[in-house]
């Protein structure tokens, strides 16, 4: 009798021992599933977030870049009558109310003269102050209280284009991040066709100037550019305004 009852809590033990391994086997099952459903929403969740400042301060961006030019020519509507804007000028086919290229040999012999090599929409000047000299003010300087902050993360500092297309700017980046390309797209949701390009370069550098063969969006990169007038519909439109 003792020899039977000592048996069957023997028995009875183990079968405790495995229901508990069992349970534990579960619990673990489940904490696994969980931490991945709770993983994959947070990735989301940041791309997402990512996406978002990123279109936000391109916006704020563009908007500030926009406004500063539109003042300097509503201020100064004469614009700059001493550009040279004949094919063998200066600046062929500028639209001299709006900044030139703050590189161009215009600006020889100009207290300030050519940023060599550079055309960054942060050295731009205001044409039309004073208006018959090459002595242009900086837009972003001290002088005008303005300052071009950085460029958001991953990007590169916005360029400035004034010739026979009409006038641009424009940015780049050569980061995969995989929120760019989202982020981009949301972007160029907020501007008309005439406004705004989204540039995919990845597979190759695209022509960005009919005028300027150094002007593409480079190879591997995806480029934003905003146009602040056209003149006509010049095949580097992407897509042609209408």
């Amino acid at each position: 009798m003792f020899l039977e009852k000592a048996a069957s809590l023997k028995k009875t033990g183990r079968g405790e021992q495995g229901s508990a391994l069992i349970y534990i086997l579960i619990a673990i099952a489940l904490l696994a599933l969980l931490t991945i459903t709770f993983m994959q929403p947070s990735s989301q969740q940041t791309q997402s977030q990512n996406g978002f400042k990123l279109v936000s301060e391109l916006n704020s961006q563009v908007d500030f870049i926009r406004s500063s030019v539109q003042e300097c020519v509503a201020t100064y509507f004469q614009g700059d009558i001493t550009i040279d804007v004949t094919p063998a000028g200066t600046d062929p086919g500028a639209n001299t109310k709006y900044p030139i290229n703050p590189g161009s040999t215009h600006f020889n012999g100009a207290v300030i003269g050519p940023t060599t090599g550079s055309r960054l929409v942060k050295d731009i000047r205001c044409p039309g102050n004073p208006g018959d000299s090459k002595e242009q003010v900086p837009i972003f300087s001290a002088s005008t209280g303005k300052f071009l902050p950085p460029p958001p993360a991953l990007y590169t500092d916005w360029q400035w284009y004034n010739g026979t297309d009409g006038v641009f700017f424009w940015t780049s980046t050569d980061k995969t991040d995989a929120y760019i390309t989202t982020a981009l797209q949301k972007l160029k949701d907020n501007f008309s066709n005439c406004e705004g390009d989204a540039i995919d370069a990845t597979a190759g550098a695209v022509p960005m100037a009919s005028d300027d063969s150094s002007i593409t969006c480079p190879s591997g990169s995806q480029c934003f550019r905003v146009w602040m007038i056209t003149a006509g519909s010049p095949p580097t439109r992407v897509p042609a305004c209408p």
